[in-house]
């Protein structure tokens, strides 16, 4: 594993490229970003824990890639990042350095090569004293409300969740680390680097039930009017689901998926007829989200009155291990 730091600045060059060593007690962590998981927000990758060229969470599961130095907690899609989601300090200390002036551009629109040197995006470093400092990535241009050297307390805000830097959704990157190195604040000692066992996280216990570990999430689910892509589902400019719309279309999006899952989507209409059902094929590796549909075309005179459930669900293992239901009135 190599754990390649989001560089703030491109002189910011902090430490080894490996988990701190049998790294002192550190700050107590509160949540970072004014979301509820589960809710308004998830998490979307932890720290990469393996040694090797692989890539393996604190829970040794796949909810991480290759190199992954930090914690991501994801917005919803792009409407909710545009309304705008606080990032807060995760521990009191002193601001010592920051960038604000990185546009907001998904890296898949702008390319990689434009934010080379930039990979962290409008962001800040905060030190908290004894070598430790948190490093907060992706935020929204111009938003950041801060100044090197300011003090700071935990849970003061700093700016907003953004898209800046080198990412394809709105999200807050928080990397920890001591003297320079990477440490988990889900799983501090890296003496267990290779195995599973429980640890005492750096979260206050607030935050450490609020992160508690999932194994995947339903991230969207609902209806439209017609078919819609991945991308209509980040950006909601899907096709609305009213009256005259040429299609109804269930839908659902997860994130954290292993190999093997298989998403499904039952439509049913009033009165618990089946109008459509699919399942996907099964993953072929770890995803870090996908996306399945199912719909039929609107019948001549619209749809009977009544309430429509969109049923969703994640499969694993031959069990349903997510599921999450959606309901619309015509």
């Amino acid at each position: 594993m190599r754990i390649t730091h989001l560089a703030l600045f491109a002189m910011l060059a902090v430490g080894g490229t490996a988990l701190a060593q049998a790294a002192p007690q550190g700050p107590r962590l509160g949540f970072p970003v004014a979301c509820e998981i589960g809710r308004t927000c998830e998490v979307q990758n932890y720290v990469d824990r393996d040694p090797g060229p692989g890539a393996r969470d604190y829970r040794c599961a796949t909810r991480t890639y290759q190199g992954h130095s930090g914690v991501d907690i994801r917005l919803l899609d792009l409407p909710a990042q545009k309304r705008g989601v606080e990032v807060l300090a995760a521990a009191p200390g002193r601001v010592s350095r920051l960038r604000n002036d990185v546009a907001d551009v998904s890296v898949r629109a702008a390319g990689v090569a434009s934010v080379a040197g930039r990979e962290c995006g409008n962001g800040l470093v905060i030190d908290h004293g004894g070598g430790w400092e948190t490093q907060y990535c992706h935020m929204a241009q111009g938003s950041i409300r801060v100044k090197a050297g300011d003090v700071v307390t935990a849970g003061q805000p700093l700016g907003r969740v953004g898209l800046s830097g080198q990412t394809e959704y709105p999200h807050l990157h928080m990397t920890v680390r001591h003297q320079g190195r990477t440490v988990d604040p889900f799983a501090p000692n890296p003496a267990s680097a290779a195995s599973c066992t429980a640890q005492q996280p750096m979260w206050t216990p607030a935050a450490a039930k609020a992160l508690t570990y999932k194994a995947g999430a339903i991230l969207n689910a609902g209806f439209a009017g017609a078919a819609l892509t991945l991308d209509q589902i980040e950006s909601g400019t899907m096709t609305r689901l009213a009256a005259g719309a040429p299609y109804m279309v269930a839908y659902m999006r997860a994130v954290g998926l292993e190999r093997g899952d298989e998403l499904e989507v039952i439509l049913t209409a009033p009165g618990g007829s089946q109008l459509a059902a699919g399942k996907s094929k099964p993953m072929d590796g770890p995803k870090a989200h996908w996306f399945q549909m199912v719909g039929k075309r609107t019948p001549p005179g619209g749809w009977p009155s009544g309430a429509y459930t969109a049923e969703t669900r994640v499969w694993r293992g031959g069990k349903v291990v997510l599921t999450r239901r959606e309901t619309t009135r015509m």
